[in-house]
């Protein structure tokens, strides 16, 4: 899988839970800045960097010293042998290789519960952690910070061989400045996405540090927990957290699988298993060389915004694009849609899931609502009620009177979406880059491929249902001017 890729189960959401705080993160007030702290869990000045400098842990992402003494420290850590090893790969920089042959239905990896970090695990700067605990953290906020605090004491945590051997930069859409989100996925629903992924992480970060750190300086000094070390994290968490359904759901970073790569061809994924007492993975095909498990189904959006790449077009099964529909102010029953739409959770303006195989039923019912006349009002309901899917009811309803001036109104917005993507694809290559260090140059195209692998890959999806709406309208078209010809025939007759 991409070094940037480890969410590795579908039943792990995309959104980052909401700040712990009742208080809404819009309402902070920044702290002042206060002088450097020296405090227990940074007692070297190496750790004491300033906010806009680069994190002083971790490595680059192809690197095999660092990865090479993790797996020596994880095998004297009590990590059973292996039939893997760390190797540079063709996609991900490093991955997980095959040393023996891999038969499909073998158990793989095995590592122990003692190699897991967790909400349980224990904290170095056990005074640190108390504190969270006292306050009630989430799992998400709670082991974010638990990373930077181990970090911040290299050498004297037991996880600094793990630690040195994270990427120092994860593959996220984090890292994009805002201006880089505007411009090079201006056309995709993603962009809204990772916009709201950020803002996320920035409101728990002040919501942390309104109500802990400020209140704990000498245990989270400004200078090592702060928002560049907290980008960090969460880029880690949302790249590599694991939810282990065994056990109940939990959530978990387990090293050394967190180095395998994903495949769209592959269902496998992480789980504990009991009779083992440990977390394994069981092989759905033979292996060589390079060991693949899935991160879920998720589409090339999804892994674009957690884990930093886009498959090569056409290969990910679960692809799918978000198109957005809206209901216009100037509509004659606009009031009364937009209530109906309230009450069941919808709004005007509302996203759905297209896939190469079709649309789900909540997006035509969206559209029957959108055209409905007035002399549905009694109707508005119950059809809201179906594209929000909050209805024990029949699911798939129809509306034949409506079928045509619905699917006309998707394909709109289909077509408006394709024009979207058009416009950004015929000018992304003449996109003017407009840097000057050839490093930075080096990251710009780079941001600027993934954006077209996207756009390139949604598009597909929306040039299928272009097709498929204007053939559907078609023979509905077809079959009505047939049936008018048939009834001007009857008409004759009877002349």
């Amino acid at each position: 899988m991409a070094e940037a890729s480890r969410m590795f189960h579908t039943a792990l959401t995309l959104t980052l839970p909401p700040p712990f705080s009742q208080t809404p993160s819009r309402h902070f007030q920044p702290v002042p800045r206060r002088h450097p702290i020296r405090c227990s869990i940074s007692s070297t000045d190496t750790v004491k960097t300033a906010v806009t400098q680069k994190i002083p842990w971790g490595c680059e992402v192809d690197s095999l010293e660092n990865a090479a003494l993790l797996q020596k420290w994880l095998s004297d850590s009590g990590l059973p042998p292996q039939k893997m090893g760390i190797e540079r790969v063709e996609v991900g920089e490093r991955g997980l290789v095959a040393l023996k042959n891999i038969r499909k239905g073998e158990k793989l990896l095995f590592v122990p519960p003692s190699l897991v970090i967790s909400a349980d695990s224990e904290w170095s700067c056990a005074e640190a952690g108390e504190v969270l605990k006292r306050n009630s953290v989430p799992d998400w906020p709670l082991l974010a910070t638990y990373l930077i605090s181990e970090a911040s004491l290299m050498q004297s945590s037991r996880w600094s061989n793990y630690i040195s051997a994270l990427p120092r930069q994860p593959y996220s859409l984090l890292y994009w400045t805002r201006a880089e989100l505007d411009k090079y996925l201006e056309a995709s629903q993603i962009r809204e996405r990772a916009i709201e992924r950020i803002n996320d992480v920035t409101g728990t970060y002040n919501d942390l540090t309104l109500r802990i750190f400020s209140k704990h300086p000498h245990l989270f000094p400004e200078e090592v927990f702060n928002m560049e070390t907290f980008k960090w994290s969460f880029g880690i968490l949302f790249s590599r957290l694991v939810r282990l359904p065994s056990m109940d759901g939990k959530v978990a970073l387990v090293p050394w699988a967190d180095m395998l790569n994903h495949s769209s061809e592959v269902e496998t994924f992480l789980d504990y298993d009991k009779s083992s007492q440990g977390v394994v993975f069981t092989t759905d095909r033979m292996y060589q060389p390079e060991v693949f498990i899935s991160y879920g189904k998720k589409s090339n959006g999804e892994l674009l915004l957690s884990y930093g790449f886009v498959p090569r077009e056409g290969t990910n099964p679960s692809d799918k694009v978000e198109l957005l529909l809206s209901l216009k102010k100037s509509d004659k029953c606009y009031k009364e849609k937009k209530e109906a739409m309230r009450k069941y959770g919808l709004s005007t303006s509302q996203c759905f899931p297209l896939q190469i195989t079709g649309w789900p039923l909540e997006l035509m019912a969206y559209a029957y609502l959108v055209v409905s006349p007035p002399s549905m009002s009694k109707d508005f309901e119950e059809i809201a009620a179906v594209a929000s899917n909050k209805t024990t009811s029949k699911k798939d309803i129809r509306y034949p009177e409506l079928e045509e001036q619905a699917l006309q109104f998707i394909l709109d917005s289909v077509e408006a979406s394709i024009s979207k993507y058009d416009k950004f694809l015929q000018e992304s290559g003449s996109m003017d880059l407009d840097v000057t260090s050839p490093k930075q140059l080096n990251r710009r195209v780079f941001l600027k491929q993934l954006a077209v692998d996207l756009c390139t890959s949604e598009r597909r999806i929306l040039f299928r249902t272009q097709y498929i709406l204007r053939r559907r309208l078609r023979d509905i078209r077809s079959g009505e001017l047939r049936a008018l010809r048939i009834f001007d025939g009857f008409r004759k007759l009877f002349k």
